[in-house]
C-alpha cells in the first residue's frame, strides 16, 4: 500500500530520529523473539524423534505410552526413565533453556535462589525456578496485556471525546464532570480493592484495569472534535445531509488521531508499570504466573541473591525506556512544524 505525500514524510522524519528509530527496531526484536518464547525456554523438547517418527512435543501433547512408557497421562520429558525411552530408539532436541517459567528444578547444588550458572543464565528464584525463562515469558505476557488495554482503553476514550465535542452542550457539560468525578477516584487503591475481591486472572485484571484507564484520551480527542466541528468543509457536510457519524468518524476523527497516537506509547508504559505495580504488591496475575512485578518482589525480599532484583531492573528500564523514545519519535513524526 503506497503511503500519502504526508504520510511518507512523517515517516521520513521518524527515521531520522535515530534514538527512537533503532529503540523500535530493537523493541520489536525482543518483542518478536518473546512471542516464540516456548521454542526457546521450555521443559519440553522441541522436537523427538522415535522409531524413525517425528513428534513435537512443544505444540502436542503426548502420552508416555507413546514411546514405550507404562502410563496414559502426558509424557515427563524431564524424567530420567522417559529420556532413556526416547533415546534408545532416536533423539531430543531441546529448546536453549531447558525450563519453562513454572519450572521447578531439582538437584541444585545450592539451595535456591542459586547464583547463575552456565545451565542457568540468571540463576534461580526462591522457588527454584529458572530466572531466565521467567523474564522471557514475563516480558511477552506484560506487553501483550499493555497492547491489549491500550487498544481497548483508546478506542472507549476516542469514542466518548468524539461525542463530547461533536455534540457540546449538556452531553459535554455532563460528561466532563463525571470525568473529574471518576478521575479524581484514587486508582491504585481501587484496583487493589477490586483484585482482591475476585479470584486473579489475565481477563478480570484487564477489565478491572479498563475501568480507569479510558479516560486519559478522552480530553486530547474532546478538543480536536469541539475545534474541527465548527470547521468550514464539516459545517458543509452537514448541510449536505451528511449523518453525524459519517462526519464524526470520516471527516473529523483522522485529525484526532494525530493528537491520540502520540499519546499510545506512553499509555503502553503507564499499563506495563501499573501491571508491575499490582504484581509486586501480590494483586496483579494469578500465583506463578511469569511476572516481571513478582521478580521484583523477590529481589526485594531477597536481598542476598542480587541477581533477581538486577535482572528485573534492566528487563523493565530497558522495556520502559525503549518505549519512551519511540514516543518521543512518534510526536516529533506527527508535529506539524516538522512535518512540512
Amino acid at each position: 500500500m503506497k503511503l500519502s505525500p504526508i504520510n511518507q514524510r512523517r515517516l521520513a522524519v521518524f527515521k531520522a530520529h535515530k534514538r527512537a528509530f533503532w529503540s523500535l527496531v530493537l523493541f520489536m526484536l525482543l518483542f518478536t523473539i518473546t512471542l516464540f518464547a516456548e521454542f526457546i525456554a521450555n521443559n519440553k523438547p522441541i522436537i523427538a524423534l522415535y522409531d524413525n517418527s517425528l513428534y513435537f512435543p512443544v505444540v502436542n501433547t503426548y502420552p508416555e505410552t507413546m514411546f514405550g512408557g507404562d502410563f496414559e497421562t502426558e509424557a515427563d520429558y524431564r524424567d530420567p526413565y522417559v529420556i532413556e525411552l526416547i533415546q534408545a530408539r532416536g533423539w531430543l532436541l531441546w529448546p536453549p533453556i531447558p525450563y519453562s517459567y513454572n519450572t521447578h528444578i531439582t538437584g541444585l547444588d545450592v539451595p535456591a535462589p542459586s547464583a547463575p550458572t552456565t545451565a542457568n543464565w540468571l540463576g534461580t528464584d526462591d522457588q527454584a525456578r529458572d530466572v531466565a525463562a521467567r523474564v522471557i515469558y514475563g516480558f511477552r505476557i506484560s506487553v501483550l496485556f499493555a497492547l491489549a488495554l491500550t487498544f481497548a482503553s483508546s478506542i472507549i476514550g476516542i469514542c466518548v471525546g468524539a461525542i463530547q465535542g461533536y455534540y457540546g452542550g449538556k452531553i459535554d457539560l455532563f460528561g466532563q464532570r463525571f470525568l473529574e468525578i471518576w478521575g479524581g477516584l484514587p486508582v491504585l487503591y481501587l484496583l487493589i480493592i477490586l483484585s482482591a475481591l475476585v479470584t486473579p486472572n489475565i481477563w478480570w485484571l484487564l477489565g478491572i484495569m479498563l475501568l480507569f484507564s479510558w479516560t486519559q484520551l478522552v480530553d486530547v480527542v474532546r478538543a480536536e472534535f469541539l475545534k474541527g466541528r465548527n470547521l468550514e468543509y464539516v459545517r458543509a457536510a452537514r448541510a449536505m445531509g451528511v449523518s453525524n457519524s459519517v462526519i464524526m468518524f470520516r471527516h473529523i476523527l483522522p485529525n484526532a488521531m494525530v493528537a491520540s497516537l502520540t499519546y499510545m506509547p506512553f499509555l503502553l508504559t503507564g499499563a506495563i508499570t501499573t501491571l508491575t505495580s499490582l504484581d509486586f504488591l501480590g494483586f496483579g496475575l494469578p500465583a506463578g504466573s511469569a511476572s516481571l512485578g513478582e521478580l521484583v518482589q523477590q529481589g526485594k525480599s531477597n536481598i542476598h541473591a542480587p541477581w533477581l532484583g538486577i535482572s528485573a531492573f534492566a528487563v523493565l528500564s530497558v522495556m520502559l525506556t525503549l518505549l519512551v523514545f519511540i514516543g518521543e519519535g512518534v510526536r516529533d513524526a506527527l508535529d506539524p512544524r516538522l512535518v512540512k
